[in-house]
């Protein structure tokens, strides 16, 4: 009897592609929004994987992680839970820059979130390569956006042979796509840890018109712990007291003993061996294609690129705490074995060391600049969204926010609703998927406290105050989660308004108090909040002459009303130069505007402007190539364009 093919097909509402920190963020999203999701894997041990250093947030990068979580996110709780060190950055300067950093267990943190999501209702995961990407073609206007694509999302297909519809994807592949490692003259076709590269995939996009590049990134070796001599190293310890990612998590819960880290260093010998063997660099010998982040160099880059500079740091860090591994953060490197080997072995600590992985720098497809809506959203075709490495950027926390913003602007599309697009003045979220968007970045892209202009306003210890009213919004924050967030921030309020209408007078004990304090007694009386701004003072200091203070305020809450008022002015000036930035945001370019038709605007810009279509003047503004006398020209020609056609509130 002839046998008859069965053709199976299974239905979604999103496939998601890919399970690093891009995709779990995207699928949980998801299936937390109700939506039928899959979420797909070369392996279903990589999930959540931490492939270069085990840590979790950082300078801006921790800013990202309480945003994340803030929204609804799941990257702070994790943290919280398969931590090994915590540390706070930049205590000694102001707070727009403290940020917080975790050492991750590796294997723990990644272990957690693959329960968190195998327990996650709505959401499916599979191992399987997605080797092609469904569409249909025909002229789509998105109801809510009135932004116009030519071909819609179906389906993916696997390399099976099983189809799966949907009606959206999220392709957060990291750097998986057509990867290669390479480690001097050996180059291996895999993705990053030996797991297997996804290689259709690439050539799937291309043929959909989507068009991608070569980038490349690297890590060090991983040491056996046995073979380090930790006496020749500086030891680095983590805060006496811990400061908790998530603004959902207790506090006591994360008081837990911290495993240390330790600090050594390079010299002469080490960057003698790497001059002398440069040219089996694959970087400096031409193998690589692929370009390299300016802000994470490999040690034969720091070499080259410093070579007065006589020492560089190497932080040895432990990869878990029952694991025998540790990282050589410092020193990520292409070079051969043999040649590594030689050259850790100059390091203090590390003259006997024994590599048990060797250090590598990977390759991979990514996409180009210029092809993505704020929301993340393919320009040309409705319901594929992208996120993380793909999008060109670098790192966990980077990749986790793109993905938890594609899986929330999927689901929105999807159920008809308004998608959620943070601007610059309110996230470094916005910050990051604006610049992805909208500038020409020719490297992988790492968030930076410097590239967000109104840093001061978006700090990582009000994140929930600016963000969870929109977590809330989209269904991630809960009724209950709400709620605490409006009393936390009458808690603020009120006692700030209490401090400002509190006066104390030139008497006896506010005068010892302000000298034994070593500040200027007082002459005439002031409020309690115009004590708390001099250098000296803070909220918690002035307490002993705060006789009508009732002890209620939580340890945040103290936090928020002490910066509040000491930075009251620089606060109030970056307001107003957000009220001017909004008034460019607010500018909206008609979905599908025809620059040609704008006479005066120079050549390259009206070519960078077509390239980008930005969607609305400020982002306009900043664009490459785009000068402000264009955006003028620009303004005018709208202006006139919208009496004749007819303004809306979207346009």
């Amino acid at each position: 009897m002839e046998q008859k093919t069965i053709k199976q097909i299974t239905e979604y509402d999103i496939c998601v592609i890919g399970a690093g920190h891009a995709g779990c963020e995207a699928a949980l999203a998801c299936s937390r929004l109700g939506l039928k999701t899959i979420i797909f894997t070369v392996s279903v041990e990589s999930i959540a994987m931490m492939p270069c250093n085990p840590h979790i947030g950082g300078s801006s990068k921790g800013h990202l992680v309480r945003e994340i979580d803030a929204l609804g996110g799941e990257m702070g709780k994790n943290i919280d839970k398969t931590f090994l060190q915590s540390k706070m950055l930049n205590v000694s300067k102001g707070p727009a820059v403290h940020s917080l950093r975790c050492q991750a267990d590796k294997s723990e943190y990644s272990r957690s979130m693959r329960k968190i999501l195998e327990s996650q209702e709505n959401l499916t995961i599979k191992q399987g390569e997605v080797v092609e990407i469904l569409t249909e073609d025909g002229e789509i206007t998105d109801p809510i956006s009135r932004e116009i694509f030519t071909k819609k999302i179906t389906g993916v297909k696997t390399l099976t042979g099983i189809t799966y519809s949907c009606k959206a994807v999220i392709v957060a592949t990291g750097t998986y796509l057509n990867a290669r490692c390479l480690c001097g003259e050996a180059i291996t076709y895999t993705g990053p840890n030996g797991l297997m590269a996804a290689t259709h995939l690439s050539k799937a996009l291309s043929d959909l018109g989507v068009e991608l590049r070569r980038f490349k990134t690297g890590t060090p070796a991983r040491m056996d712990k046995s073979s380090i001599d930790f006496s020749k190293m500086e030891e680095q310890f983590g805060d006496p007291k811990v400061v908790p990612f998530s603004f959902s998590t207790d506090p006591a819960t994360v008081q837990i003993p911290q495993e240390s880290c330790w600090l050594t260093y390079t010299n002469e010998t080490t960057h003698d061996i790497i001059r002398a063997n440069l040219d089996r660099s694959p970087i400096y010998a031409g193998v690589i294609e692929g370009t390299g982040p300016r802000y994470c160099p490999s040690i034969e880059d720091k070499v080259v690129k410093f070579p007065d500079k006589i020492r560089h740091q190497v932080f040895i860090e432990p990869e878990g705490k029952d694991c025998g591994e540790m990282y050589v953060d410092g020193m990520s490197s292409s070079m051969p074995e043999d040649v590594q080997l030689a050259m850790y072995r100059t390091v203090p600590g590390l003259e006997n060391c024994r590599i048990v992985r060797n250090a590598y720098a990977i390759e991979y497809d990514c996409l180009a600049p210029g092809q993505l809506h704020l929301s993340l959203e393919v320009k040309h075709i409705h319901g594929l969204f992208c996120a993380g490495q793909f999008n060109g950027s670098s790192g966990y926390e980077e990749a986790a926010a793109q993905g938890l913003m594609a899986g929330i602007n999927a689901s929105m599309e999807i159920l008809g609703k308004e998608q959620l697009i943070l601007d610059r003045s309110e996230a470094y979220i916005g910050v990051l998927i604006d610049d992805l968007v909208t500038k020409e970045s020719f490297e992988p892209y790492r968030m930076m406290t410097s590239r967000a202009e109104y840093r001061l306003l978006l700090r990582q210890d009000n994140a929930d105050l600016r963000l969870r009213k929109f977590g809330h919004r989209v269904g991630l924050i809960s009724d209950e989660e709400y709620k605490a967030l409006c009393e936390k921030e009458e808690h603020i309020r009120s006692e700030i308004e209490r401090l400002k209408n509190t006066f104390v007078g030139a008497g006896k004990e506010v005068t010892e108090f302000l000298i034994s304090r070593e500040t200027t007694p007082l002459h005439t009386g002031a409020s309690l909040a115009d004590l708390i701004c001099r250098p000296e003072l803070s909220y918690e200091a002035i307490a002993p002459i705060d006789h009508e203070r009732i002890e209620f305020l939580t340890e945040a809450e103290k936090e928020q009303v002490n910066i509040s008022i000491k930075y009251e002015g620089y606060i109030e000036r970056q307001f107003r130069q957000v009220e001017q930035f909004k008034k460019l945001e607010n500018r909206r370019i008609p979905a599908g505007f025809d620059y040609e038709q704008v006479p005066s605007l120079r050549i390259e810009a009206r070519q960078k402007l077509i390239k980008f279509m930005p969607e609305n003047i400020g982002q306009a503004s900043r664009i490459s190539g785009v000068s402000p006398a264009d955006i003028s020209v620009l303004l005018i020609y709208l202006e006139q364009y919208q009496k004749t056609n007819g303004s809306s509130k979207k346009d």
